[in-house]
């Protein structure tokens, strides 16, 4: 039996489209390695968000290549948004790579593998959804849930529309269907993924959809007990939606909202097509009608034309908010966007570096005073397995997306009440409240 071991780099789409990637090839009758150098097939699926991706990524390459070297019969396949946005020179800057395809073509992976000759092809098309594909979940009680694809917004800094294409929304009832099938197999929580995924549904014909309907009819389904979604867009982020998390008892009450910068001025030149008041305005909606949600952020630090008036303003957002997390980036420029051309404009190394501390420093001491409002509060866990940082403890998450790590006896795929004794800006401790157990 032929093997295959799968890396994936960057989001949560990747994740889903590489548990597709590997259902797939099981169906094929490949098995999963364990390591890299045990596989016939070794494929990459990757990311091209930040430079730093890329370089990480090229290095892992090289050293599939040292595997192939050894064994010329391994196959190397790359996958993903990197594959799509250097697909004129792969084969030409890495000709020991026999299969490449973009984000639309993971399907084309078994067409190529079942093939007569496996001379080295390239599938870039935008076509079909890898929600359609067979799956292999990393976590049983847990499902990804693709959505929809692409997206029409034109973010300046933003490489995603270059390649994973236009936007395009999943039917309703198809996607209904498959959290349905989901439920009957055991899972519990879903997480919805598109890369704008608050839009969905406005351009399907012939019934346009809303994405809040699309949440009522997932949080109807028996046995699904959380929903999450991401990554959603402010301006896209209406009040329907805002009210699910309130009315609906699966919708977490946790929200990704990213900020990207707290300036206007950098927001327009990012072309986010909301600024600093209206973000502000969405945050207040959500805290008025679910008080005690969880919102989280993407910060973008060292934009073009960044000054420092600039980054105080986002400064200032962040301690105005109170982000529970945020992801902070500093900026890099992406081949084929518009930001890239800002040139003139670049803020130095150093000085986004340093920013990048003030920023970090603001974002965790405020997470931090937000999480203390879990401490003594008793919360319900869904646990994932046994604590990273101590195996005789366990790990979950509650509704809020906080990693909880405590004492207990669940079992993986249970919801369990937590007292929480401490807190960080990063994760919760506690002991599970045994006497539900009892009761």
């Amino acid at each position: 039996m032929k093997r295959f071991h799968v890396t994936t780099f960057g989001c949560q789409m990747n994740e889903h489209d590489s548990e597709r990637m590997k259902g797939m090839l099981e169906s094929l009758g490949y098995a999963e390695a364990d390591a890299r150098e045990e596989a016939d097939l070794i494929l990459f699926n990757t990311c091209s968000i930040r430079e730093k991706a890329d370089e990480r990524f090229v290095s892992h390459l090289y050293e599939a290549r040292a595997l192939k070297r050894r064994d010329p019969e391994r196959v190397i396949g790359v996958g993903g948004c990197w594959a799509q946005s250097v697909k004129d020179q792969v084969f030409r800057d890495y000709p020991f790579v026999d299969v490449a395809f973009g984000p639309g073509q993971v399907h084309k992976l078994a067409e190529f593998l079942t093939s007569d000759s496996l001379t080295a092809q390239g599938f870039f098309e935008f076509e079909g959804f890898t929600g359609h594909l067979p799956g292999k979940r990393a976590r049983d009680v847990h499902a990804w849930v693709q959505i929809s694809a692409g997206c029409n917004m034109k973010c300046s800094y933003c490489i995603v529309p270059s390649t994973r294409g236009r936007e395009v929304s999943r039917p309703f009832e198809e996607l209904v269907a498959e959290v349905r099938q989901l439920a009957s197999e055991g899972v519990r929580e879903v997480t919805l993924l598109g890369q704008n995924v608050n839009s969905y549904g406005t351009r399907l014909r012939p019934q346009p959809r809303k994405f809040s309907e699309l949440l009522h009819a997932v949080d109807a389904i028996d046995g699904i007990e959380r929903v999450r979604y991401t990554s959603p867009h402010p301006a896209h982020m209406t009040e329907d939606v805002i009210r699910a998390h309130a009315e609906l008892p699966s919708v977490c009450q946790h929200i990704h909202l990213p900020l990207q910068a707290g300036s206007s001025r950098v927001l327009k030149r990012m072309r986010r097509t909301y600024g600093r008041d209206r973000f502000l305005d969405r945050v207040a909606l959500i805290r008025e009608h679910v008080p005690d949600c969880a919102i989280t952020t993407d910060i973008i630090v060292g934009f073009p034309g960044e000054t420092e008036a600039d980054f105080v303003e986002t400064l200032e957002v962040v301690e105005e908010v109170g982000f529970d997390g945020a992801f902070t980036f500093i900026y890099s420029p992406r081949r084929d966007t518009e930001a890239a051309e800002f040139v003139d404009e670049f803020v130095p190394h150093e000085v986004q570096v340093e920013r990048m501390e003030r920023l970090v420093e603001a974002v965790q001491r405020r997470a931090r005073e937000r999480a203390q409002r879990f401490v003594g509060r008793t919360l319900d866990v869904l646990v994932e397995g046994p604590s990273r940082y101590d195996p005789t403890r366990l790990r979950g998450r509650t509704t809020h997306n906080k990693v909880v790590n405590f004492d207990g006896l669940g079992a993986a795929g249970e919801i369990v009440p937590v007292e929480i004794l401490s807190a960080t800006s990063q994760s919760l401790s506690g002991t599970e409240s045994l006497l539900s157990r009892v009761a």
